[in-house]
């Protein structure tokens, strides 16, 4: 079949030729228009469960809410792992599913669970689902500050409620519109609230009770929500959260009415505005030149959706963010230079590219200088570039990543690519060299093929045997598994399309190449390589005299070696 391979591709040249463009051609469109990541998908199918729970302390929110809903999620259908966190008021439950489940099924799994919860949970908590989100899915932090510092303590309390509005409801709800954002978390300033302050006795004096105005303040406007209420002997606070009313809209709500008299609700509380109690804050610290600048801020964490190419989903909501600054008024900022995954992804990958290009530098290097002819490393570097494209192309079908992972393969394997169009090309050049020297030659063509019949059991076996190394990689399990074996899979694949390559491309190349070529004769080889068979042949006369002290001392080395593994670490 090899042999049928190798004919194929010297009777049909120009195809060959043309197929080999279209290779480089449209790998290298596909390359540009990849996503690229830090490391591979790490991400375990997980479902997240949010649930708010006012007023409870974290030691209360882990009996009364994470506990009832862990109990249910341990038994449902493929969850692999429950894990949990209970804070103040707040409990988050991780459902963590199978490599390579649907994600999709696994939340309707978690739905149906979580329905049969609501009946166990407290009547006011009502846990839901967060956004489908990745393990690496944090690839942005923005701050929102202002360049003007506050003149006191009440006008920084304004604006810390204002940076928190505009963060909340305005850059919030324009990045969640962005395609490929999953969430955005904001963090900081203080959360504008109306509140509503009271005591016993201004209820007392009007024979309001504290439900009465409860109700009336609900009503204020039906568009606002009703928020945490706190009741105590002295006084007692409603909290509701929005921004579409006016303190005099409020103070101007009847609560109830009296003698054709309504009893407004100025007249038994005063309202204001606030912010909840704070449990966090957030700052922003800028370098501009010498000089570092920040303060107060809000902080909004971009999470991205699975599969989403970073790169991309970075330069949209970097026109986003213009748009918005453009917008925000005077004095306000978006910092975006806190944190960027596309930076370090950018870093990352730009590591790997330099390993490959210096050792494809050095490929080159060494090539010319041991064959010292200028045609037949062109046609053996030729396999590097096709093999990698090739490989891209494969990455593309199945739907592999580029990441640092998948191109650390490619740099590893980055010498071995030309491996084995050099045999075949040296093979080739030294039969022509001979057929040149023969009274009759014969036709260049059946001496290529010839010659490339002559090598292929060598480059095949010898390419299989590397390849069957890198196959401990997929026996490793879990996260490890996952970050390793695209590295033996970028590695195989790019060493078996180099194969390819030497039985198709490279004869095609020689052909067009080499039968023209200038030859060298045996004393006529370059330098290094008259040196490296002089080195060579005394060598092989040294331990062919003395094979028996070479294998015996080989067994040794090799007996010392495996008894040293007992004794060696792991990690």
């Amino acid at each position: 079949m090899l042999n049928a391979i190798i004919a194929f591709s010297l009777k049909n040249r120009g195809f060959v030729l043309i197929a080999a463009i279209a290779v480089l051609i449209y790998g290298s469109y596909t390359l540009s228009e990849m996503p690229v990541d830090v490391f591979p998908d790490l991400n375990r199918p997980t479902v997240t469960v949010m649930t708010e729970s006012p007023g409870l302390a974290p030691e209360e929110v882990e009996v009364l809410v994470t506990r009832p809903i862990e109990y249910l999620l341990n038994g449902a259908t493929g969850v692999q792992r429950v894990r949990s966190a209970s804070g103040i008021g707040l409990s988050i439950v991780w459902v963590e599913f199978d490599w390579g489940t649907d994600i999709y099924r696994d939340r309707q799994i978690v739905a149906e669970k979580m329905q049969i919860a609501r009946e166990r949970l407290p009547g006011d908590v009502n846990p839901v689902m967060a956004p489908i989100s990745s393990i690496m899915g944090e690839i942005m932090l923005l701050g929102l500050r202002s360049t003007k510092p506050p003149a006191d303590e009440a006008a920084s309390t304004e604006l810390d409620m204002e940076l928190r509005t505009l963060g909340e409801f305005t850059v919030r709800n324009r990045l969640l519109a962005v395609e490929g954002v999953s969430q955005v978390t904001v963090m900081g300033g203080t959360l504008k609230q109306y509140q509503i302050l009271t005591s016993p006795a201004r209820l007392a004096a009007q024979n309001i009770t504290l439900d009465q105005l409860t109700v009336a303040a609900e009503k204020a406007n039906v568009l606002a929500g009703g928020g945490i209420m706190v009741r105590s002997p002295k006084e007692s606070l409603i909290r509701i959260s929005g921004q579409s009313l006016t303190l005099e809209d409020i103070e101007n709500t009847p609560v109830v009415w009296r003698s054709q008299r309504a009893v407004l609700l100025k007249e038994v509380a005063d309202v204001r505005f606030g912010g909840p109690v704070k449990r966090g804050d957030g700052s922003v610290l800028v370098r501009e030149g010498d000089k570092i600048e920040g303060g107060s801020a809000v902080i909004l964490a971009v999470q991205k959706q699975p599969n989403a190419d970073t790169f991309k989903l970075d330069r949209q909501i970097g026109a986003v963010l213009e748009e918005l600054q453009r917008d925000l008024p005077e004095g306000i900022v978006i910092e975006d230079r806190i944190f960027k995954q596309a930076d370090f992804i950018e870093a990352a990958v730009e590591n790997v590219v330099e390993a490959i290009r210096d050792g494809a530098i050095w490929v080159v290097v060494v090539l010319f200088i041991f064959m010292w002819n200028f045609r037949t490393s062109i046609s053996s570097l030729t396999a590097m570039p096709i093999s990698i494209l090739l490989t891209v192309l494969i990455f593309r079908w199945f739907g592999i990543s580029i990441n640092t992972m998948t191109l650390g393969g490619i740099a590893v394997a980055i010498g071995d690519l030309v491996d084995d169009s050099i045999v075949d090309i040296e093979n080739i050049y030294r039969r022509l060299k001979e057929n040149r020297q023969k009274a009759v030659p014969e036709d260049a063509i059946k001496v290529i093929y010839d010659a490339s019949c002559e090598v292929r059991n060598s480059i095949v076996y010898a390419t299989l045997i590397v390849v069957l190394v890198v196959f401990p990689l997929f026996s490793m399990a879990g996260l490890e598994g996952r970050m390793f074996a695209p590295l033996g899979v970028a590695y195989m694949t790019s060493l078996l399309a180099s194969l390819v390559v030497s039985l198709t491309i490279t004869p095609v190349l020689a052909s067009y190449l080499l039968p023209k070529a200038r030859f060298l004769d045996e004393k006529g080889d370059p330098f290094v390589l008259r040196v490296l068979k002089s080195a060579t042949s005394v060598m092989l006369r040294w331990t062919l005299r003395h094979a028996n002290l070479v294998l015996g001392g080989t067994v040794v080395m090799v007996g010392v070696a495996m008894l040293s593994l007992f004794w060696m670490g792991g990690e």
